[in-house]
C-alpha cells in the first residue's frame, strides 16, 4: 500500500488510535515480527499455537510504524486498536484493492481443486510482462492471505492477482468481497477437500460462486476439458474464455487451446499455442514450459486465457510462459543429485486428482537402468471416502509401474492394500527418509507427496542431498 498517516489508517479499518496520529505508516503490512520493515504495520493475529501480540515488541524493536492490536500494548508506538485483528486487515485490504481498481488496476481471482498455485504462478509472471503485478506467495488464499496480498498494491500496480480457496459454501463469495475480481479463473473440479463439501457436486457449488460475482464485462476463465466447469458458464453474465488441452473448444468468445503437445526428459511440455475470438483470426505460437508435468498444460493454458483477455499477444504471451519459472516451493520441484538420483518434492498438498498426475509424472521421469520410488503420505479431509481413495492410488502406482512404495501416516495401510505386500510402512517421517535413502541408487526417481498436515517436504529436503553432504547413515 501506499504509505498513510496512522490516522489514515485508524479511518480505513474503523479501529481507535492510540499514539500520534500523523505518524507515517507503511508501507509494508505484516503479520511475522520477523518481516517488519522500516514503517511497516504489524498485524497481531491470534494463532493455533501463538498469539501475535507476543510478538508486537520485537516488531516495535525492528522498526514497525505501528501495530494493528485488539488491546493496547505497553509500547510507545502508535496502534490501532479494534475487537478483531483478521477482520481489520480485511477492511484494510478492501480499502486498498478499492482504491488501486478505482485507479485502473485489474483483479484477478483463481480458484480450483488443484494447479492454482501453479496457475497463479505462471499467470504472475506473465502479466508482469505487460506491467506491474502482485500475485501471493505461496498458497495465500484464505482470510489472512488474500487481504494481506491485497495490501502490496502500489500505486503503479496494473494487476492484482488473487488465489481462492474454499472451505465452505460462501466461502469464495465472501472472499471475492475483499477482492473484487474483474477475471475469474476456475482451473477445475476435483475431490480435494471432499470430507468438508459432502460430494464434488457440492465443491463444484462452491467454485462456481467466482464467476457468479462477476460483474458485466468481466472475464470468466472456464476449462472447457472439465464438465463441471463448463457448466458454470450459464452462472455468469460475465464474457466467457474457455480453454482446453485437447482441442479447439467448441465455445467461449475467447478460445485457447493447445496441439502437439511433447516433453522433454524432466517433462516439461511443450505445445503450440492457439487462440481465436470472434474479432480477429486465430493466432499460434509455440511454448516450451520450465515446469514439469503434463497437467501444467491446463495451468499454462489458464493463464495465457487471462493474458490474452488483457489484450497481450499470443507472441508475447508464448515468450512469457517459456521463461516462467517455478516459484512456489515444494510443488513438482525437481532436484538432481550429483550421484544421478533424482528427488521430485510434490509435498505441499495432496488430493486424488493432484496425486494422480504427480505418480504419472513420476512415471514419465523413469531414466534408463533407473528405477521409480514413491514416498506417500496421507490424502486429507477426503471424507468416508478416503480407505478407498487411498487404495486407489496405490494401486494406481502398481499400475503405472512404481518399483517401491513408502507409505506414511493413518491411510499408509490403505495405500498398502492397494499397492501390495512390498510396500514399506513408516512410522515417522525420520524412518521414510532412512528407507527412501537405503533404497535409491544412481538414476533413480523418488516422488514424495502427501497433505500439508504431514510436512513431508523435509523428507524431500532431506533426499535431496547425497549422502556425502550429509555425512554418514
Amino acid at each position: 500500500m501506499r504509505e498513510r498517516s496512522a490516522a489514515e489508517l485508524a479511518r480505513l479499518v474503523g479501529a481507535g488510535l492510540v499514539g500520534d496520529p500523523a505518524a507515517r505508516v507503511g508501507p509494508d503490512v505484516v503479520i511475522d515480527s520477523r518481516r517488519v520493515t522500516p514503517g511497516s504495520l504489524f498485524v497481531a493475529l491470534p494463532g493455533e499455537h501463538a498469539d501475535g501480540h507476543d510478538f508486537a515488541e520485537p516488531a516495535a524493536d525492528a522498526g514497525a510504524g505501528a501495530l494493528l492490536v485488539t488491546r493496547q500494548m505497553p509500547l510507545n508506538i502508535p496502534q490501532l486498536i479494534v475487537p478483531d485483528t483478521a477482520d481489520a486487515l480485511a477492511a484494510l485490504g478492501r480499502a486498498v484493492a478499492a482504491e488501486a481498481t478505482a485507479a485502473g488496476m485489474v483483479t484477478v481471482g483463481i480458484t480450483g481443486s488443484s494447479g492454482k498455485t501453479s496457475t497463479k504462478d505462471l499467470l504472475a509472471q506473465v502479466l508482469a510482462a505487460a506491467g506491474e503485478t502482485v500475485a501471493p506467495e505461496g498458497s495465500f488464499n484464505n482470510e489472512i492471505g488474500v487481504p494481506l496480498t491485497a495490501t502490496r498494491v502500489t500505486p503503479g500496480t496494473r494487476f492484482l492477482v488473487s488465489e481462492l480457496g474454499a472451505r465452505g459454501i460462501g466461502h469464495i463469495t465472501w472472499l471475492c468481497g475483499i477482492v473484487p475480481p474483474t477475471v475469474g479463473v476456475v482451473v477445475n473440479v476435483g475431490h480435494a477437500h471432499l470430507g468438508e463439501f459432502g460430494s464434488v457436486e457440492a465443491i463444484a457449488q462452491a467454485k462456481g460462486e467466482l464467476v457468479e460475482v462477476l460483474p458485466a464485462g468481466a472475464l470468466a476463465v472456464l476449462n472447457a476439458d472439465d464438465p463441471l466447469v463448463t457448466a458454470m458458464a450459464a452462472r455468469t453474465g460475465a464474457r466467457l474464455a474457455a480453454f482446453s488441452a485437447t482441442g479447439e473448444p467448441g465455445w467461449g468468445d475467447l478460445r485457447v487451446w493447445a496441439s502437439a503437445p511433447t516433453a522433454d526428459a524432466l517433462q516439461r511440455p511443450s505445445f503450440m499455442l492457439h487462440a481465436a475470438s470472434a474479432s480477429g483470426p486465430e493466432a499460434t505460437a509455440p511454448v516450451q514450459l520450465r515446469v514439469s508435468g503434463a497437467h501444467q498444460v491446463d495451468n499454462a493454458l489458464a493463464a495465457a486465457a487471462v493474458a490474452l483477455g488483457q489484450g497481450m499477444g499470443v507472441a508475447a504471451v508464448a515468450a512469457a510462459l517459456s521463461a516462467a519459472e517455478p516459484c512456489s516451493h515444494w510443488r513438482m520441484e525437481l532436484t538432481e543429485r550429483p550421484d544421478g538420483v533424482l528427488v521430485v518434492n510434490d509435498a505441499y498438498n495432496a488430493n486424488p486428482d493432484s496425486m494422480a498426475a504427480a505418480l504419472r509424472t513420476l512415471a514419465s521421469l523413469r531414466r534408463p537402468g533407473g528405477r521409480l520410488l514413491a514416498v506417500l503420505g496421507d490424502m486429507l479431509e477426503l471424507g468416508p471416502g478416503a480407505p478407498d481413495d487411498h487404495r486407489a492410488i496405490g494401486a494406481l502406482a502398481a499400475e503405472l509401474g512404481v518399483d517401491a512404495l513408502i507409505a506414511i501416516g493413518g491411510h499408509a495401510v490403505d495405500l498398502a492394500a492397494g499397492y501390495g505386500p512390498a510396500t514399506m510402512l513408516a512410522p515417522g517421517r525420520e524412518i521414510a527418509t532412512e528407507a527412501a535413502a537405503a533404497w535409491l541408487r544412481p538414476a533413480d526417481v523418488v516422488l514424495v507427496k502427501a497433505s500439508r498436515g504431514l510436512a513431508l517436504e523435509s523428507v524431500a529436503g532431506d533426499l535431496a542431498r547425497t549422502p556425502e553432504e550429509d555425512g554418514p547413515r
